[in-house]
C-alpha cells in the first residue's frame, strides 16, 4: 500500500509527488497522457518560479524576461498605459518544458510517477483508498493511505470525493505565431467580457495571444477577433478551463485536492502554477497519510497563505468590468513605475509598491 496517490503530474501534483517523496513517504503519481501534454495555460510566470525547480531549469526554460505591462481599455490601437520596473516582474517560460521538469524531479526524488495511466474512479474506504485506472496494459487498482487530487479543473477526484466544485471556470484560449519577439512588455486588453485578453512575447520562441472568458461567450470567436485586430494567424490553438474561487473545504475522509482541482488560482489572472505548487508545499508540510486529522493542518496553511490574495484577487477582478472612461481614467492615475509582485495583490499596500508611487514626480 502505497501512502500518498497522486492524480495527475501537472506542476502541483509533481511538486507534491516530489516533497513528499524527500519526506520518505511511498508516493504513486499517475498522469492520464504525457507530462506536459496536451498544452492548455500560459508560460508566463512570476520569477519565483525557479524556486521550486532543480538546477539548471532556467538556462532550459527561460525564453524571455519581462519588465512591464501594456494596459488597453480598447483594442490594440487604443491608449495603453504602462506599468514597469526595472528589473524583471516575470518570466516566459517553456510550459511543456516545465511540466517534463518538473516530473522528472519527482522522479528523482523517489516517487513512482507513471504516464499514460488514466484514473477512472477515486473510492474512499474505513482505512484506505482505492484508485483505478486504465493503463497501457489494461486497467489496475491501487490502494494508499491518501489521495491527492492534482487533476484539474475538471477533476475526477473532487468529483468521486464528493468536494464541491469551484465559484466559476472560465473558457481560455491560446495561440502562437512564429516571429521572434524579444520586447520586456506584455500587452493586456480589458475588452472580453469579465476578464481580459494578452499579447507575450516569447523571445526567439515567438508570440503568445490568448484571452479568456466565461463560457457561452463564443470563446473562440472572440479569439479570432481579437488576433484579427492585431492582424495576425495563430497556430498550434489550444482551450482549457480556467477555476475560479476554491470551494470552502477542499479535503475529504482521506483525500485532499491541489491546484487546479482545488481552485488554487489567482482570480485577477487565471494563472495558478504558482499557487498550486505554494499549496503542495504545505499539503508535504502538514499532512500525515497515517493521521487523517492532520488534513485540518493542510487547509488552515494554505488558506492562511493565499486566501487573502484570493479575495483581493476578486476585488481587482472587478475593475476589468467597469465602464470604459473609469478605467482609463484609473489606469492614467496609477500607471508608471510599480513595487508590486504578480503572485500577490497584497503588494498593491507594500513598501516597494509606495516608495514606487511616491517617488513619480
Amino acid at each position: 500500500m502505497y501512502d500518498f496517490v497522486v492524480v495527475g503530474a501537472g506542476p502541483a501534483g509533481s511538486r507534491f509527488a516530489r516533497r513528499a517523496a524527500e519526506e520518505g513517504f511511498d508516493v504513486l503519481a499517475l498522469e492520464q497522457g504525457s507530462i506536459g501534454e496536451p498544452l492548455a495555460c500560459s508560460g508566463h510566470v512570476s520569477t519565483d518560479v525557479w524556486e521550486y525547480t532543480t538546477d539548471g531549469a532556467r538556462a532550459d526554460l527561460l525564453q524571455n524576461e519581462i519588465t512591464g505591462a501594456r494596459f488597453h481599455p480598447g483594442d490594440p490601437g487604443s491608449e495603453a498605459h504602462p506599468f514597469y520596473r526595472e528589473a524583471p516582474i516575470s518570466n516566459v517560460i517553456d510550459r511543456v518544458g516545465l511540466d517534463r521538469h518538473l516530473g522528472e524531479a519527482a522522479r528523482g526524488a523517489g516517487a513512482d510517477l507513471r504516464e499514460n495511466h488514466t484514473v477512472t474512479e477515486v473510492r474512499e474506504e474505513d482505512d484506505h483508498v482505492v484508485v483505478a485506472a486504465s493503463t497501457p496494459d489494461g486497467s489496475a487498482q491501487f490502494r494508499a493511505h491518501m489521495v491527492a487530487g492534482c487533476d484539474g479543473p475538471v477533476s475526477r477526484t473532487r468529483r468521486d470525493l464528493g468536494i464541491e466544485e469551484p465559484d466559476e471556470l472560465l473558457h481560455g484560449v491560446l495561440g502562437f505565431t512564429d516571429e521572434p519577439d524579444h520586447g520586456d512588455f506584455v500587452d493586456v486588453h480589458l475588452t472580453v467580457p469579465r476578464f481580459f485578453a494578452w499579447r507575450i512575447p516569447r523571445g526567439e520562441a515567438g508570440v503568445e495571444y490568448g484571452l479568456a472568458a466565461p463560457p457561452g461567450r463564443e470563446v473562440r470567436g472572440l479569439f479570432e477577433d481579437f488576433t484579427a485586430d492585431y492582424g495576425v494567424e495563430t497556430t498550434n490553438v489550444c482551450s482549457g478551463m480556467i477555476p475560479i474561487g476554491p470551494p470552502e473545504r477542499i479535503t475529504s475522509d482521506r483525500g485532499f485536492l491541489i491546484g487546479d482541482a482545488a481552485a488554487q488560482t489567482k482570480p485577477f489572472t487565471g494563472g495558478g502554477i504558482l499557487y498550486g505548487m505554494t499549496a503542495a508545499d504545505h499539503a508535504a508540510d502538514t499532512i500525515d497519510p497515517d493521521d487523517p486529522k492532520t488534513l485540518k493542518n493542510y487547509e488552515k496553511a494554505w488558506r492562511s497563505d493565499l486566501a487573502r490574495e484570493i479575495r483581493m484577487g476578486h476585488w481587482l477582478r472587478r475593475a476589468y468590468s467597469l465602464p470604459e472612461p473609469v478605467q482609463s481614467a484609473g489606469l492614467n492615475a496609477l500607471s508608471g513605475e510599480i513595487g508590486v509582485h504578480m503572485d500577490r495583490p497584497s503588494s498593491l499596500f507594500s513598501r516597494a509598491q509606495f516608495k514606487a508611487l511616491f517617488s513619480r514626480s
